[in-house]
């Protein structure tokens, strides 16, 4: 460990004292912690795994509630849980990519999209029943409906 000493405007000293941090009480503990999460963001920026670390870390509060409320209420949502992951995953891809040429640009388009239609197609499987797995279940029916008409569109017109 290395010392570190830095003055900082009263504003900022009042946020961090305030601040919960997981893992850290003391000011000192706060700033090791959210300095490892600066550098996997940082790091992150150059792998995708450590991306997807850092943006599973961003999303860890969601997580936490959505544990608490399960475990208080019963109730799970496949749906949210979906959503999370892919976002998480999206976000990694965004974050560890800088495409050098149109090829690699091409690369990371078709991740981007595969992505985007695997969570399309998992929001869709929920609307195969009358109510989703989710604490409105309801959700996906109510904003399903032009996904499908555009689904319904392609597929005629694909047997034209």
């Amino acid at each position: 460990m290395e010392p570190l000493s830095a003055r900082i405007p009263s504003d900022l000293y009042l946020w961090l004292a305030r601040m919960p941090v997981e893992g850290a009480t003391t000011n000192s503990d706060k700033l090791r912690v959210l300095l490892g999460q600066l550098k996997r963001q940082h790091d992150g920026a150059f792998d995708y795994v450590a991306a997807h670390a850092w943006s599973r870390d961003l999303g860890g509060r969601l997580r936490e509630s959505l544990v608490r409320l399960e475990g208080e209420s019963g109730q799970h949502s496949e749906v949210l849980a979906l959503v999370q992951e892919h976002v998480t995953a999206l976000l990694a891809l965004l974050v560890s990519h800088a495409p050098a040429d149109a090829a690699e640009a091409a690369k990371l388009e078709d991740a981007l999209v595969r992505r985007s239609f695997a969570l399309a197609e998992a929001l869709l499987r929920q609307a195969t029943t009358a109510a989703a797995a989710a604490f409105d279940p309801g959700v996906i029916r109510r904003h399903a409906a032009a996904t499908i008409e555009l689904a319904a569109t392609i597929h005629s017109l694909k047997g034209a």
